[in-house]
């Protein structure tokens, strides 16, 4: 089978099967076989419901990202074709890609605002996979597909790998399976490392950003291993405590647009409050993630200049 073949198939169909199997051999494992795990009715339909909903809404502007890739395609400075070892090495720096905009989306609000969708849930399980939000291709990440591009690779290679590595994401959100091997561990993203990025625990906030292989949080200085002692409290820092999908949706934007249209505020705090830190507060009333693991003593006290704390 060629690449072009194999990229044909219907994936959509091929995906959404293997979704709804994921999600009824977890339920079967947490009921049957006593695995560890929770898979609340009213929470899995909330994300199930989220979920498919956001395959529509986000293909009505996927042109935004698409017309984007074909329209820097003709600048590319080279043309690499289309087979297995250039399939892998795309998916590969693709992943990369992906690591950066899980960074960002974190480290942003603006792209935290996207995401946070993703997190708000208390549960980890399958159907929390599917909990995504509507407004990715305006979040401006998807832009770093560009670079693949510019260097070579076919637009729809590029979008296919994408596909491919949420489809191996979605099976990371269990509690069901403990550990890897520790071969596995060590170079992909697990189950065991993707529980550490879903919780609020201090020792746990921004890490394990990995799409498919962990290897980016190890080199770039955020990996945090699972600790038996210290159980994995999911959720955000502070919890919507609500299942009105609207809401969960929506709240970040409505923050952020609350909190940049105050008085008084000189432009460059308006700014902030968009694009710094989610947490960021000219005042200093808030936490970011690096506050509260500094309250923790997790990361040694930092005198903060005074113009980003009250500029």
């Amino acid at each position: 089978m060629t690449v072009e073949q194999f990229m044909s198939q219907n994936w959509v169909a091929i995906t959404l099967a293997a979704f709804a199997a994921g999600v009824l051999l977890e339920l079967g494992a947490v009921k049957f076989l006593k695995r560890s795990g929770r898979v609340p009715l009213k929470d899995s339909l909330l994300s199930i419901f989220l979920g498919l909903a956001s395959d529509p809404m986000n293909a009505i502007f996927a042109f935004i990202t698409t017309a984007a890739l074909f329209a820097v395609a003709p600048f590319a400075i080279a043309d690499i074709p289309v087979t297995w070892w250039s399939f892998l090495l795309c998916f590969v720096l693709d992943d990369l890609r992906f690591y950066l905009h899980h960074r960002i989306c974190h480290r942003v609000r603006w792209g935290w605002a996207m995401h946070v969708v993703h997190h708000s849930s208390t549960n980890f399980n399958m159907p929390i996979a599917l909990r995504q939000s509507w407004m990715k291709h305006f979040t401006g990440t998807m832009m770093l597909k560009i670079p693949l591009i510019l260097i070579g690779f076919d637009p729809v290679l590029v979008i296919f790998c994408g596909v491919l590595n949420a489809t191996y994401q979605f099976f990371l959100h269990t509690e069901t399976i403990d550990r890897m091997p520790r071969w596995f561990e060590f170079v992909f993203n697990t189950p065991s490392h993707h529980r550490v990025h879903h919780g609020r625990n201090p020792e746990y906030l921004d890490s394990n950003f990995a799409g498919t292989l962990i290897i980016w949080d190890r080199m770039f200085g955020t990996f945090v291993e699972e600790d038996r002692a210290v159980p994995v409290d999911y959720g955000l820092v502070k919890n919507l405590e609500t299942f009105n999908p609207f809401t969960i949706l929506t709240h970040e934007y409505v923050g952020i647009a609350k909190d940049a249209s105050q008085r008084g505020l000189t432009a460059w705090q308006r700014f902030c409050y968009i694009f710094a830190p989610p947490g960021w507060s000219h005042d200093g009333s808030r936490l970011t993630s690096e506050d509260i693991k500094r309250e923790a003593g997790l990361l040694p006290a930092a005198n903060e200049p005074v113009q980003m704390r009250n500029a």
